[in-house]
């Protein structure tokens, strides 16, 4: 069926509903819709299968190929043609973005992970930073990771600034959410049972393990915890090893994304091995 097209002159319902989605984390959450910019954002979440409810632009403005294709071939329920002032009032980009997408949220079903053999998965306890999870969530895209697992109070996984610093990674990595350890358990156990024994590291800079004398190569959880806490006690227990990034230097501590990036890099570099890792790069 094609997309049903309707003109906008002044911010009416539809003009509101993108914006409050915009700026709005409950009524993200109500409507289960996020709002998504950009041309390679875009690209991605088509490429891989997210469901897009609406597209909004403006004629006035001039279309390139690419934005004039995208709506060509959209299966979107609702095309909204805006006046430049409200396309650039709905934008969150100094120069507005041709095509501004209302995207469905994807379910946070485990099935989404895939479980293999050499399983990689991130559990991130409680991010309070979006930018930090959208960082983590490109790294683990980047570095092989089957998935990423947040848990309990936390920042917004759609958050425009979580989406943004993922730079697209968010729609090509199975990323989902669960509500607290305690269903992070459940899920492992039952993922034990299916591939075997799991090798579950937790970062802690006062490990007396070093990160790059780990082995790597067995299915692997790695656990994160909180910028400013920590990891909670129930997964510190639920650890099979802690392990630390040795520094130098007056910090303190890393980043909790670049922590992570750090350690996924140490693990793809022992899984591929470091003379293939290093032509492929």
């Amino acid at each position: 069926m094609a997309p049903r097209q309707i003109r906008v002159f002044t911010e009416n319902n539809d003009f509101q509903h993108a914006q409050v989605l915009r700026n709005n984390r409950q009524k993200r959450l109500r409507y289960r819709e996020f709002v998504l910019e950009g041309v390679r954002p875009i690209n991605l979440a088509l490429k891989h299968g997210w469901k897009i409810n609406s597209f909004y632009y403006s004629q006035d403005r001039g279309m390139s190929d690419w934005a004039t294709a995208i709506l060509h071939e959209s299966t979107a329920k609702l095309h909204v043609e805006l006046q430049p002032h409200l396309l650039a009032k709905l934008s969150a980009k100094t120069e507005p973005s041709e095509l501004i997408a209302v995207v469905e949220m994807p379910s946070d079903r485990v099935e989404r992970v895939p479980i293999t053999k050499d399983l990689l998965l991130v559990v991130f306890d409680r991010p309070g930073n979006p930018g930090n999870l959208g960082t983590l969530i490109r790294s683990c895209d980047a570095l092989g990771a089957s998935g990423l697992v947040m848990t309990g109070h936390a920042v917004d996984l759609y958050d425009p600034e979580t989406i943004s610093a993922s730079r697209g990674s968010l729609f090509a990595l199975p990323t989902i959410r669960m509500p607290g350890p305690n269903d992070v358990v459940a899920w492992l156990g039952q993922i034990q049972e299916t591939i075997g024994p799991l090798q579950i590291i937790a970062s802690d800079e006062d490990s007396e393990r070093i990160v790059w004398n780990e082995d790597f190569r067995q299915p692997t959880v790695v656990l994160l915890g909180n910028e400013k806490w920590g990891l909670s006690a129930a997964y510190k227990q639920l650890a099979t090893a802690t392990m630390q990034i040795p520094m130098s230097g007056s910090a303190s501590s890393l980043n909790v994304a670049v922590a992570g990036s750090i350690i996924l890099y140490e693990i793809r570099r022992q899984r591929q091995g470091e003379e293939h890792f290093r032509r492929t790069q």
